[in-house]
């Protein structure tokens, strides 16, 4: 009935990939929003709550909301810039570094796994299409 539905197809897609991260980062205590957040934070640290966001191509309220649970579990620190006091960046704690290696090594099994299941040609043009429409729709 939804064989040609991008909204049907695209969300079921996102439950199936939803499970698939939650496994990967259940080890870690983090969700799958949490942990590519922290992932960012931990290749880019100091970057502006509106950056992160930019970079996760999320809404700022829904930032807020993930990095208020990587504080509250003492893996992010927000700090006041040197150019402008009202501005916050956001640093990893070392706790936060100490999972660095971890976390992409579960991010990389999983990547794996989802390339042998479609064949890497395959994994790599879904992705690109994906990536495509979202900036095309966006």
């Amino acid at each position: 009935m939804f064989d040609h539905c991008l909204y049907f197809n695209t969300t079921a897609l996102a439950r199936l990939l939803e499970r698939e991260w939650t496994s990967a980062f259940k080890p870690f205590g983090l969700t799958p929003s949490q942990a590519f957040m922290l992932r960012v934070v931990l290749e880019k640290p100091a970057l502006l709550q509106s950056e992160l966001a930019k970079e996760l191509a999320i809404a700022r309220p829904t930032a807020t909301r993930t990095l208020d649970g990587l504080q509250k579990l003492a893996l992010v620190e927000r700090r006041h810039t040197e150019t402008d006091g009202r501005e916050l960046a956001i640093h990893p704690t070392a706790a936060a570094v100490e999972l660095k290696t971890a976390l992409n090594a579960a991010s990389a099994v999983v990547t794996k796994r989802l390339k042998i299941a479609l064949g890497p040609g395959h994994f790599d043009d879904t992705v690109s299409s994906v990536k495509h429409t979202r900036a095309t729709l966006g």
